[in-house]
């Protein structure tokens, strides 16, 4: 399970990057990427957090 969503989050990362880089080259056109952006944000801010916490480091006040 962590495995796939680390998979996803880098498949989200990948279309907040990618995208950018093409409008760019002249490749794709901005309405485009910023479509493929806003999934690309929503994908890795969804599935990111769930396997980057650590547990069990909470520091006690």
């Amino acid at each position: 399970m962590k495995l796939l969503l680390k998979i996803i989050s880098f498949i989200g990362l990948g279309l907040s990057i990618v995208p950018a880089i093409l409008v760019f080259s002249g490749s794709m056109q901005p309405d485009t990427c910023k479509q493929l952006m806003f999934l690309g944000t929503v994908l890795w801010f969804l599935t990111a957090p769930s396997w980057m916490i650590k547990r069990g480091i909470a520091k006690e006040d």
